[in-house]
């Protein structure tokens, strides 16, 4: 989860219920003995893995098992913004110079507000910066970026400029690959991001759709959450997911619900804006989100932010619950290794002074988990 503030949103009478979910019927008595019914087997173990006395907000891993993760700076200039995991602690990286942006400094070349990171499908690590200090902030000349490590040699292989593609307002937060395109969501001025991974060319697509657009306020542990003057939190296009044989994309803003369109109505420059439209379709109503992962099969793992659990939603759209516990405050961007498990930061990010009103609830250590699910990897 990203946050970013934008008031003035409406039709808040057809939003879908938050963090819905299909009651768990009550197993009844085996007639013929009488006796309870067998105990359903539980759910795999929450393993911890990591913790910190920082903020984080997502979790990958290479295909040698290297650990990385965004942190989230609590003031400005302080602190690291992308971090290795070493012995258990989080080392700055690339390098310091990357993470020792402060106010003044050329933001085109170190990290001033990183907020989603992954390995790639060629094994680097990439790195999206919303390139503003500060939440609600508009982004600095230079900013906004995408950064590409090669893991090998622990240096910046290249940096794909996103001005051109945002505006005052723009919050890029996620992203994904299909192929030598990037997608990458705008959760400040709603819309898409293409970005042709060749020739470095960025265009916009469905900008300010209903789809794009947060329709509610944002919710965390069944609470509304509230900017430090107490304005309600609207964060727009986040969550993106990409099917394995890359022909949908699907996308969400932080409050949901989950929609999908063919990936090809947004690479052609001959496709309208209003075909497009016509072909963005429902996929899964789900409600506030902090983050996603999708496996192999095209299952799509989400983290229910006010229910604290992890929703498993099928291809078809059908969705069900993979695991509820306490311990799940704010699931954020998650990742699948290659052994089958699935990795969750409890991020706690609801609770953070950007999204509490002020003041932090943050309960240390910041934890991340894994949990055996027997999934296989899908590396987009």
């Amino acid at each position: 989860m990203r946050a970013i503030f934008v008031g003035g949103l409406l039709a808040l009478a057809s939003a879908l219920p938050l963090g819905a979910q299909e009651p768990t019927p009550v197993p009844e008595p085996d007639r013929r003995s009488g006796a309870p019914p067998a105990a359903k087997p539980l759910p795999a173990e929450l393993v911890p893995m990591l913790r910190s006395d920082l903020v984080f907000n997502g979790i990958t891993r290479s295909r040698d098992g290297r650990l990385f993760s965004p942190f989230q700076r609590q003031e400005q200039g302080k602190g690291i913004a992308l971090g290795e995991w070493v012995n258990g602690k989080p080392v700055a990286y690339p390098d310091a110079a990357w993470n020792a942006w402060k106010p003044g400094d050329d933001a085109a070349k170190a990290f001033v507000g990183l907020n989603a990171i992954r390995i790639g499908p060629d094994g680097d690590l990439w790195a999206v910066d919303k390139g503003a200090p500060g939440l609600g902030e508009a982004p600095l000349p230079g900013g906004p970026k995408l950064v590409r490590i090669d893991l090998a040699t622990n240096k910046v292989r290249r940096v794909y400029p996103l001005d051109v593609a945002t505006g005052p307002k723009s919050f890029v937060d996620d992203f994904r690959f299909n192929g030598r395109r990037v997608y990458l969501t705008d959760a400040g001025e709603p819309g898409l991001i293409v970005l042709d991974l060749d020739n470095g060319h960025l265009w916009r697509v469905l900008d300010r759709h209903p789809s794009m657009t947060a329709q509610r306020p944002l919710t965390g542990e069944s609470r509304q959450l509230a900017d430090p003057k107490g304005a309600p939190i609207y964060i727009h296009a986040d969550q993106i997911e990409v099917s394995p044989d890359g022909g949908t994309l699907y996308y969400q803003p932080c409050t949901g619900p989950l929609y999908r369109i063919p990936a090809r109505l947004l690479h052609d420059p001959k496709v309208t804006e209003l075909e497009r439209a016509k072909n963005v379709v429902l996929h899964a109503p789900i409600g506030s989100t902090g983050g996603t992962a999708i496996d192999a099969d095209g299952n799509i793992y989400a983290s229910d932010t006010d229910a604290l659990a992890i929703l498993k939603i099928a291809p078809d759209g059908t969705k069900t619950t993979l695991i509820q516990d306490s311990r799940l405050v704010w699931g954020d961007a998650m990742w699948i290794d290659e052994e089958g498990g699935l990795w969750i930061p409890a991020a706690q990010m609801n609770r953070t002074k950007a999204m509490n009103g002020g003041t932090s609830r943050v309960e240390f250590p910041t934890t991340i988990y894994r949990m055996a699910i027997g999934a296989k990897p899908l590396r987009n």
